[in-house]
């Protein structure tokens, strides 16, 4: 009988936190066992009492307090942490998703087919309540964006239902501790080209009166993780479009720098000094946004090929320049088209020599375990190696 872990991560749900782990623990049959663990993020209400008291009551539930509030992927960290069942499943302490849409979500992982089942509100099943029209505007933008991203075609890539193997979750390094989680987690999987499946769930929304938290600083935090965690693996055409926004930045920066300079310095000296000040904006702007760093053990060799990388893309732009003169061309269409020439061979040599990406695997492995444990080896920002979260207190 496999034993489905759910995580109930809770924020001043006193009002809702009892009804809903009934609604969690009527799920539980001869098929079905439950482990269920609520995380308490610091509510300053009823919450942890009522979930001691509740835990009291049933043996196979565990209460977790965070001493200060960390937001909900904090308290999702910590669940995963102690999950010990076969699979795990995130079941918000509000009324929005109903437990019983999780019996049917593990059936491709029961069966073997599937590392991932994602519970989509934006299928056709069940009842829906209709609510705020922007919120869904908003969460099918976000999954449209993640999905130019990850190349993945999900339909609600924020969706609270996600059930996983144990193995596949307790072994991805999560970082964000608040509303972030989602567009991490689903980037982290998609790296690691896991069998995803969705499916229709119901859904029963509430308004801002009823307790709803997320609000829109948090889809800004979305989209920020979006590009954060997907922009190093994302398409070329992503990363180039990305790296024209980073350069254009750049060289305005340059220019700016250099009308600043030479107020005090000759040109002569002011051009190379803002160059330089661009170029290393443009290092610390690549190693934030677009590309993935090395190796620690190979930094220098990184910083290296990247002089190597600019001198040869002033070389480029120089002679390019000069050819073109000589061959009658307009100095500033020369100029322009240098620049471009350049700006290709400036991507090219970030792309493929300053960072270079691995290939994704396989979507379809055959022993799914073994490749699991491979891609974890060598992607050093999804593979789990510290704590994620400060030690909550048991109850």
């Amino acid at each position: 009988m496999p034993t489905l872990s759910i995580i109930v991560p809770a924020y001043n749900e006193q009002r809702t936190l009892a009804r809903c782990i009934d609604r969690v623990l009527a799920i539980a049959d001869g098929d079905l066992k439950l482990e269920i663990i609520i995380v308490d993020d610091a509510s300053t209400d009823s919450t942890h009492r009522i979930a001691t008291q509740i835990a009291a009551a049933h043996p196979g539930i565990r209460v977790f307090r965070h001493e200060i509030n960390q937001g909900k992927g904090a308290a999702l960290h910590t669940g995963f942490r102690e999950a010990t069942g076969d699979f795990v499943a995130v079941q918000d302490a509000d009324l929005e998703y109903d437990p019983r849409d999780l019996k049917r979500l593990i059936g491709p992982l029961v069966d073997g087919r599937a590392d991932v089942v994602l519970g989509s509100r934006f299928l056709s099943s069940g009842d829906h309540r209709v609510l705020y029209f922007w919120h869904s505007v908003g969460n099918r933008f976000l999954t449209f964006l993640s999905n130019m991203f990850t190349d993945l075609n999900l339909t609600d890539m924020e969706t609270c239902y996600k059930v996983f193997r144990r193995e596949v979750l307790q072994n991805i390094e999560l970082t964000e501790t608040r509303f972030g989680f989602e567009p991490e987690i689903v980037s982290k999987i998609a790296r690691l080209r896991l069998r995803i499946y969705e499916m229709g769930i119901s859904y029963a929304g509430r308004t801002y009166e009823e307790g709803k938290h997320i609000g829109a600083k948090d889809g800004f935090r979305a989209l920020y993780c979006i590009v954060r965690f997907n922009m190093p693996h994302a398409p070329l055409p992503i990363q180039f479009a990305g790296y024209l926004l980073v350069g254009g930045l750049c060289a305005i920066v340059n220019v700016m720098l250099f009308g600043a300079l030479i107020t005090a310095i000759p040109p002569a000296v002011a051009a190379p000094v803002a160059f330089a000040a661009a170029a290393v904006l443009n290092y610390l702007l690549c190693i934030l946004i677009l590309f993935r760093r090395r190796e620690r053990s190979a930094r220098w060799i990184e910083i290296g090929t990247y002089v190597a990388v600019v001198v040869g893309a002033g070389a480029v732009d120089l002679v390019a320049t000069l050819g073109l003169m000589r061959a009658d061309v307009i100095p500033w269409v020369a100029k322009s088209v240098a620049s471009i020439i350049a700006l290709g061979f400036n991507f090219v040599g970030r792309r493929l020599v300053v960072f270079p990406a691995r290939r994704p695997g396989p979507w379809a492995p055959a022993d799914p375990r073994y490749r699991l444990t491979s891609e974890l080896q060598g992607d050093e920002d999804v593979r789990s190696s510290q704590p994620l979260a400060s030690r909550p207190t048991a109850s």
